[in-house]
């Protein structure tokens, strides 16, 4: 059986009526049903959500010691979390996937959310389209699970 964690970084315990216009009116509760929907066979999936910043360092390292696939949606740390990033490298340099997500495509907002210091030490990067690249990424994770 593989286990996948999908972490959830700060403000998006507020899914659903944080900026609706960008993030869209589904919740992180809508999130884990389309998630356990789309499961791959074989697989179990635990969602998490934090806006403390050590909180998801701690998660990132349990991950490297017990070699769990990981789905991250880093928020806002994303463009300056150093500790974030270096977390995200212990699991990558394991041999484990660490897929980054985003919601909104940063490349489209403000300037300052188009640097990601996470995206250089991931296995892959799926941004732009809302709670689908969650499933995009569950489905690598499942069509990779044989290297698992």
């Amino acid at each position: 059986m593989t286990h996948v964690v999908v972490l959830n970084g700060p403000n998006l315990g507020r899914l659903g009526s944080r900026e609706p216009d960008v993030y869209g009116h589904q919740d992180l509760a809508a999130l884990r049903k389309l998630l356990d929907e789309n499961t791959p066979d074989g697989f179990t999936l635990e969602v998490r959500q934090t806006d403390d910043e050590s909180e998801l360092i701690g998660w990132l390292h349990a991950a490297v010691d017990a070699r769990t696939p990981v789905i991250l949606n880093p928020a806002a740390f994303t463009h300056y979390s150093y500790g974030l990033r270096d977390a995200a490298a212990l699991v990558t340099k394991a041999g484990v996937p660490l897929i980054e997500v985003h919601i909104s495509n940063p490349h489209a907002r403000e300037t300052f959310r188009h640097t990601s210091v996470i995206s250089a030490v991931a296995t892959g990067v799926i941004a732009g389209f809302g709670f689908e690249g969650y499933r995009l990424a569950l489905d690598h994770l499942g069509r990779i699970s044989t290297t698992l």
